[in-house]
């Protein structure tokens, strides 16, 4: 018996046994569970945060008494949802052996589903002294850091299941819950930049009607600035420091933060879900918001600093205090350790199962694809992901990168896994600004990019196509902007890239030259269309559509105001009465998901062969020189050739239908011009097409409708695209 756990025998301890599982604090009505993984603190406190009758925080501790393995647990009754806690583990200090156990510290709990409060840029929010860093610091540091939260997990799903779209039918669309809807007029103002502002009815329609398919949302699980930025006043607004892997973040609730937030999420999936459109979470299990060693200790390095993050190995002149930075945020978390290895999983498996969602967008893969120092793809988070019977089945992708030279992994990640394809991007910036060396490999690009997925039995739709993303110019900055303005961030424009392929067609910036505006319009039109009807899977930023700036800043990632939020005010769609400056744009980029949409030759699963898909039929894809004929070795090696048409076969498809009956489309020709003067084009006099109707066009001289046939001779205007269905 342990001393003081009984007063007298049959009395109930303050603190019973509990269990070692599951980790976190799980409610039931009897009592709360609490598990805590810390291997090596000699003492574990539970803390209990509450308020008196003058609304001061009163904190109450607990000993957790029993451990196995690791695991520190025990359980409270009486415990309601919505109360705070949170750990003080103490155990030796010892920084260059990775021991900073400090019970002055109070610590999230890294299983917590739910968190309040954020944290404040003060000394004893570090655990080392800031005037001698080899010395604890004693300041207690609950009152300037969030708490952890008890959470009721129950929640009427009326019926929703996973959607389990096929990628050859998704759009993504890459969106911030904060900044897509708080200057929405439509949304009322106590829900903008909430999950409730994002499950509002005007919103959910309009990513229906625009073509989406799913939101893929900029990170959710708790996150706080970095203490460089709070010193700086700004935030970190993108979200890519996270802390608690289970807890949505409770800055994007409009209902409190004392587990309400965990309902509001669910609230949002479902409505989202509801209108045939997936959740998909972009998650940070790189890094965490600890930032380095002489980061502030905030939960995992107060509880297990030593096995949670990767370190440079002794041989290589590496201490245990040496942590290795593939991630540029200070620290790498250890995919090999076998509780981080477990919380990751844990944590996507919660997500799916508990949240609903439909997928991850997993930032810096690389980072955490590596066994030691080098990239592994036997790596045991990959085969733990691709045998885990829940985790196998939804979307995964992958940023095939990190910081480091070796981390690139653009076309090698195993199935199922689908890539962040930064090769399209570049390859379709450079050939609408007039950059390409040629159309050979714009071809390969808007054909699936097959130099980088076919050769393994992969599809085209392992290719995540994008144009632009969060990070980086929106559109309308890619059209306007020669060069990053990034000032307002507070780092002499020193930060973001500088290879932004970009191209401002005259002028830095906004200006009120028309024939620029109207230009720059079109040439956002065309990234568009291309984008839409490329094979894989696109991704649109979100606003593109509608024209949003970010003012030249190529890296707003702390830009919590304009700079990052779209204005709905502004270049309304067609429902609000008039016509806005991008609603030419915006139309356009909706016509052609729409004709993606209806029209599977667009968005086929099986690689074009470049031959008949049954005898005697036409090619299921021939490119096309402008003089009518198919492009030979010699135009594919002419480096000023800025225009290529394609032909792509829907009679019949290669790929069979449900019952593997044969699928017959119409057949289209497309015809891409990125050059800066007007093209003859021929249409191509055979079996193919004889007759059909312009059904796209960036070219108001040829617009939707217009009859054409073999052999016509047609003028494409400058920097347009024309889509044409043959009857």
């Amino acid at each position: 018996m342990e001393a003081g756990m009984w007063s007298r025998l049959g009395e109930r301890a303050p603190v019973w046994p509990g269990r070692n599982w599951p980790l976190g604090a799980t409610w039931s009505p009897e009592s709360t569970n609490f598990a805590v993984y810390a291997p090596n603190a000699t003492a574990m406190w539970l803390c209990l945060f509450d308020e008196d009758e003058s609304g001061r925080e009163v904190e109450t501790r607990h000993p957790l008494t029993q451990r196995s393995l690791g695991i520190w647990h025990g359980a409270l009754p009486d415990i309601a949802p919505g109360q705070r806690y949170g750990y003080r583990a103490d155990g030796p200090w010892d920084p260059a052996h990775g021991f900073r156990f400090n019970l002055h510290k109070l610590l999230l709990d890294p299983y917590a589903r739910a968190t309040c409060g954020t944290i404040e840029n003060h000394p004893a929010l570090f655990g080392y002294r800031w005037d001698d860093p080899a010395t604890p610091d004693t300041q207690d540091s609950a009152p300037v850091t969030g708490r952890s939260v008890v959470v009721d997990p129950s929640f009427d799903w009326e019926g929703d299941q996973p959607m389990r779209t096929r990628w050859r039918d998704t759009v993504l669309y890459e969106l911030h819950v904060k900044g897509f809807t708080q200057l929405h007029d439509r949304v009322p103002e106590h829900l903008r930049g909430t999950y409730a502002g994002l499950a509002t009815p005007h919103v959910v329609d309009y990513l229906r009607d625009l073509g989406v398919t799913a939101v893929e949302l900029l990170p959710v699980h708790q996150f706080f600035s970095e203490t460089a930025l709070l010193e700086r006043g700004t935030v970190n607004y993108w979200g890519y420091n996270t802390i608690s892997y289970f807890a949505p973040d409770a800055s994007y609730s409009s209902s409190g933060d004392r587990g309400q937030q965990v309902t509001e999420f669910k609230e949002m999936v479902k409505a989202l879900h509801r209108a045939g459109i997936e959740v998909i979470l972009d998650v940070v299990y790189n890094h965490t918001a600890e930032a380095g060693p002489t980061g502030p200790t905030l939960s995992f390095r107060g509880l297990d600093d030593r096995g949670f993050y990767k370190r440079v190995l002794p041989e290589d002149g590496g201490f245990d205090d040496t942590y290795w930075d593939v991630t540029g945020c200070g620290n790498t978390v250890d995919t090999w350790n076998d509780l981080a290895l477990r919380l990751i999983l844990d944590s996507l498996r919660y997500w799916v199962e508990e949240m609903h969602v439909d997928g991850f967008r997993f930032d810096l893969m690389s980072a955490l694809s590596r066994t030691g120092y080098d990239i592994d793809f036997h790596c045991a988070l990959l085969i733990a992901i691709g045998q885990d019977p829940v985790l196998r089945h939804v979307k995964l992708i992958a940023e095939p990168w990190d910081v480091s030279m070796d981390g690139y992994l653009v076309g090698r990640m195993p199935p199922p896994w689908v890539e962040w394809n930064d090769q399209y991007r570049d390859t379709i910036r450079d050939f609408w600004r007039g950059r390409s060396d040629g159309v050979r490999n714009v071809a390969t690009r808007l054909a699936g990019s097959s130099d980088l997925y076919a050769d393994d039995g992969r599809s085209a739709y392992n290719s995540v196509n994008f144009i632009t993303a969060h990070d980086g110019f929106t559109l309308r900055d890619l059209v306007s902007y020669n060069h990053k303005h990034n000032e307002a961030n507070g780092e002499d424009n020193r930060d973001g890239t500088d290879n932004n392929r970009s191209w401002n067609h005259g002028v830095e910036g906004e200006t009120d030259d028309e024939a620029i505006v109207r230009l720059r319009r079109r040439q956002a039109a065309n990234l568009m269309v291309t984008l839409c009807l490329s094979n894989g899977v696109p991704m649109i930023t979100a606003g593109d559509e509608r024209g949003r700036t970010q003012r030249g800043n190529n890296n707003a990632y702390c830009q919590d105001n304009e700079i990052s939020w779209i204005d709905w005010r502004a270049d309304p769609v067609p429902e609000d009465g008039y016509a806005g400056a991008w609603l030419d744009v915006y139309e356009t980029t909706r016509a052609a998901l729409k004709l993606r949409r209806e029209h599977p030759a667009l968005r086929q699963r099986h690689w074009f062969e470049g031959a008949p898909t049954i005898p005697g039929g036409p090619k299921d894809l021939a490119w096309l020189h402008p003089s009518g004929r198919e492009m030979t070795e010699a135009d594919w090696a002419d480096t000023s050739l800025k225009a290529v048409g394609a032909f792509v076969s829907g009679a019949p498809l290669r790929e069979p239908g449900r019952c593997g009956e044969q699928l017959i489309d119409a057949s289209f020709v497309l015809w891409f011009n990125a050059s800066d003067k007007p093209l003859t084009i021929v249409l191509p006099e055979n079996e193919w097409v004889h007759t059909g109707d312009i059904v796209l066009s960036t070219d108001f001289r040829l617009p939707v409708g217009t009859a054409v046939k073999a052999g016509d001779r047609i003028t494409l205007g400058r920097h347009t695209i024309v889509v044409i269905q043959g009857h």
